[in-house]
């Protein structure tokens, strides 16, 4: 095969997998999220029940805390 041959045959690979890359690459673009009702939270998921109320769970916390106390240099 010449050389002008294979530097087209890879200019024209390169080129097409840039243009794949291209076509593949999706960034999310700024929206603004809104609720329903004019709460003002971001809405929740509809699996999830609202009328649900969330307690944090005390030893969960104790244990985060412990674990944080724990990483420190004992020096």
């Amino acid at each position: 095969m010449k050389l002008e041959i294979a530097r087209s045959v890879f200019l024209v690979a390169a080129l097409a997998v840039a243009t794949v890359a291209v076509a593949a690459w999706e960034q999310p673009r700024p929206t603004i999220l809104s609720a329903e009702h004019g709460a003002g939270n971001c809405p929740l998921p509809r699996a999830q029940k609202a009328s649900l109320a969330v307690q944090p769970d005390r030893d969960f916390l104790l244990f985060i805390i412990g674990l944080s106390q724990g990483v420190r240099t004992q020096g």
